[in-house]
């Protein structure tokens, strides 16, 4: 969360037992289970929003490939990749039609 921002408060209803096993977590790692829901939440979000951009831009991709056809086979961008994993440094391969 970004210094300048504001907290709110902001209530979650959780079973006993979820209750309880985020308080064994707080006091096994010395928090607050303020701060391990938090914590949890932050992670969540971050996660989550890496995961949408990955997906926008897999549908970018599948949109650009069905409007130009442009694209790289598979064999193409596996000798790229293993190229890559050696530690070469290679251009990726050119699209084509």
């Amino acid at each position: 969360m970004p210094a300048t921002a504001t907290a709110q408060p902001i209530a979650i209803k959780l079973d006993q037992e979820s209750r309880d096993r985020i308080k064994r977590l707080a006091d096994a790692r010395r928090r607050t289970s303020h701060w391990i829901m938090r914590e949890a939440i932050q992670q969540y979000i971050d996660r989550e929003e890496k995961r949408e951009a990955f997906r926008q831009d897999g549908i970018r991709a599948w949109e650009q490939y069905q409007a130009t056809g442009q694209h790289v086979t598979k064999e193409e961008a596996d000798a790229w990749l293993a190229k890559l994993e050696t530690g070469q440094e290679v251009e990726p391969p050119e699209c084509h039609g």
